[in-house]
């Protein structure tokens, strides 16, 4: 069965912090916070719902075709689709932005900070689920899944 997935690809950068942000942040100065983190270990992993969904699908004996764009730096995590033999056919790379990228630290009481950049996904409004359709075999089950994506692009593709 052929899923048509919307929804973001991003890249996930987790690092820990050896340490507790309590200890760093003071209550009495929140209000003039400026805080700096060593962060020793890092890792990087190929993330986003859309992503997600479609690799876990692919394990499940699924057909995923992922709807999304996608910014200049993409080429690793879409060489890392190819490999699992996910389709990027439907994922529009835009030159002038960067992959969608969360930046997560967490330290040794499990609390954590994120940052957030949407970057491509802002534009998943480009993108057309009909595109998709007219792709798929008539004969074939389908089902659409809309991942969380640019605010537009979700309602486009839920109307659409």
């Amino acid at each position: 069965m052929a899923s048509i997935i919307c929804g973001s690809i991003a890249y996930d950068t987790i690092m820990t912090f050896e340490g507790r942000f309590q200890d760093q942040i003071l209550p009495e100065q929140i209000h003039i916070l400026n805080v700096a983190f060593l962060v020793p270990s890092m890792r990087r992993e190929f993330g986003g719902c859309a992503g997600n969904i479609g690799y876990n699908l692919q394990l499940l004996g699924g057909k995923p075709l992922i709807m999304a764009t996608v910014g200049a730096d993409a080429d690793p995590y879409l060489s890392h689709l190819e490999r699992l033999g996910i389709s990027r056919q439907f994922i529009k790379k835009l030159d002038q932005a960067f992959t969608a990228q969360a930046m997560i630290t967490t330290d040794l009481a499990n609390n954590q900070i994120t940052a957030f950049h949407p970057g491509a996904m802002n534009d998943s409004h480009t993108n057309r689920v009909g595109d998709c359709i007219d792709h798929l075999s008539n004969n074939d089950r389908h089902i659409g899944i809309v991942a969380p994506d640019g605010r537009i692009g979700m309602w486009e593709h839920c109307h659409q």
